[in-house]
């Protein structure tokens, strides 16, 4: 499955949870909500996965943990902040450069409508 198609199942899957349940709540969760909805729609799903980071010489195993990593191939950034700020944008970025993965979505529920609190973030692709 290619990254596009599986950040459609996302999205649309974030736009189920946000119309059930709406903003205002924590983003543990949303995650587990969102995990749950993928996970129902036969995706593989690692939530708070770390992701190790080699520097140098050294390696940090755990340098961050991903919200969620959607068929190893789309990292999902969650928030339930007021606004998204251009350092969400870059967390995502390092988060894919570090990881190696190319797509990502940043997605913000504490938002009136949902499609505003979505942002693709891609490295290296279109």
């Amino acid at each position: 499955m290619h990254e596009n198609e599986i950040s459609g199942m996302i999205v649309d899957a974030a736009y189920r949870v946000h119309r059930r349940v709406g903003p205002g709540l924590f983003e543990s969760v949303y995650e587990r909500i969102l995990r749950y909805e993928l996970e129902r729609r036969g995706l593989l799903v690692l939530a708070q996965h770390p992701v190790p980071v080699i520097y140098d010489s050294i390696r940090i195993d755990e340098a961050f943990r991903a919200d969620l990593i959607v068929e190893n191939k789309v990292i999902v950034e969650l928030k339930s902040v007021e606004a998204i700020h251009p350092v969400h944008q870059m967390q995502v970025l390092t988060y894919l450069r570090l990881s190696g993965l190319r797509l990502g979505l940043l997605i913000n529920f504490n938002v009136p409508l949902i499609k505003s609190g979505i942002k693709r973030i891609a490295n290296g692709i279109d």
